[in-house]
């Protein structure tokens, strides 16, 4: 399966560092909109800090990607609050 990264720009997706510190920037946006700003960024913190020991590159690759996905999913999201697009299908009503 193909890296989520390559949705991001490659100095971010190919730089830990960089992306660790937009996922700061991002939960302290929406901690900031939302009031909780030290719980999200402690939660970035902790993922991070977790798993700052992996010697496994695939699952490096997993780890990246998954903060990969929650900064693309927050862009979109931000993308649809500010046009009125919906880039996501909406759940089907049983």
């Amino acid at each position: 399966m193909p890296s989520l990264q390559t949705a991001l720009p490659p100095e971010l997706a190919n730089n830990t560092i960089r992306l660790y510190r937009e996922c700061l920037r991002r939960a302290k946006y929406i901690g900031h909109r939302q009031h909780n700003t030290t719980l999200l960024v402690d939660m970035v913190r902790q993922q991070f800090k977790k798993n700052k020991h992996e010697a496994d590159p695939e699952k490096i690759q997993k780890f990246k990607d998954d903060a990969a996905r929650g900064l693309i999913n927050h862009i979109l999201y931000e993308t649809e609050q500010k046009s009125g697009l919906k880039f996501r299908n909406s759940p089907k009503a049983a």
